[in-house]
């Protein structure tokens, strides 16, 4: 079990990316603009983060720590900015899809970057679970428009952002790594905020606490969790199980909104799930078989 701690808190992470909706929806419903939502739920974790871990994050800070969390927040503040500036011109069910298109360009940047081998299996389910995402979230309109084209520049955020927490992860504390980029994501969410005049906050008690919900779980818990985790599990890997994250929000909200349950989303699902299975064991278990099958028949042959 210890073994794999960190591919269960990954999981971890994607069922509270997965409900991260309802904090966005009371936040929307609650009268704050999804920029506004931004600030506040980086906000919100930086203070939190910086007050619990003060003592470790002084212990362990450096100028190399630092410029690496700036890297992290510029990333995510990419993602999550062109993510929710894509939703205005596509649809919810496209911009899951082509968000979830990071898990396949994770595999790529270190081979780009850093010429490292493609691990063939990790690619093979990588495309497994586009396709997964791709039955559970796609209908039938596949057309192309200006917010589809913000939601790959949002992967291609999320992709180097889960590449670089690994490469950081192993390098420097997570505490700082973590601290730090939500800072930078904050400082550049309030800039934006700033500059599209949306500085007036007239929200209701329930939009306050959907920016509080995203602050606390889906930002410092879920962000925190992942840098530790993947210290412990590669980037592809690490891509593959946080596409699950579509999975648990179908789920809940299948459970909370009462959506109804197609075969179409089962499928999409097991799909997921498959992908992962295939990630994790490599199909060691079909090349045991094959091994053992080569003894006995080899054995057999030698008896004859």
């Amino acid at each position: 079990m210890k073994k794999y701690l960190g591919e269960i808190g990954l999981f971890g992470i994607a069922i509270i990316w997965g409900s991260g909706f309802i904090g966005t929806k009371l936040a929307l419903d609650g009268g704050l603009s999804t920029v506004q939502t931004l600030t506040l739920r980086f906000f919100i974790a930086s203070v939190m983060l910086g007050i619990i871990f003060y003592k470790k994050i002084k212990e362990n800070i450096s100028k190399e720590s630092i410029i690496a969390g700036a890297l992290l927040g510029l990333f995510s503040f990419v993602g999550f900015t062109t993510q929710t500036l894509g939703l205005v011109y596509t649809t919810v069910s496209k911009n899951a899809f082509i968000t979830a298109v990071n898990v396949v360009i994770v595999p790529f940047i270190g081979f780009i970057l850093y010429k490292r081998k493609l691990d063939k299996i990790g690619v093979i389910s990588s495309f497994m679970a586009l396709v997964g995402i791709a039955v559970l979230s796609l209908e039938a309109d596949l057309s192309i428009n200006f917010g589809d084209f913000l939601t790959f520049i949002c992967a291609i955020g999320f992709a180097f952002h889960i590449f670089f927490t690994g490469e950081f992860s192993k390098k420097y504390n997570s505490y700082v790594l973590t601290v730090t980029q939500f800072v930078v994501a904050f400082l550049l969410s309030l800039i934006l905020q700033t500059v599209t005049g949306e500085t007036n906050f007239s929200a209701t008690p329930v939009g306050f606490m959907g920016a509080l919900y995203l602050g606390i779980f889906s930002t410092a818990i879920g962000f925190l969790l992942q840098t530790m985790c993947q210290s412990k599990v590669d980037q592809t890997r690490t891509a593959i199980i946080l596409s699950t994250e579509a999975v648990f929000g179908t789920i809940m909200s299948v459970l909370i909104f009462h959506e109804v349950l197609t075969s179409r989303m089962v499928v999409g699902c097991i799909i997921i799930f498959v992908s992962i299975i295939v990630a994790e064991t490599k199909l060691s278990f079909i090349k045991k078989k094959s091994v053992e099958e080569s003894a006995k028949n080899l054995m057999e042959s030698q008896m004859e």
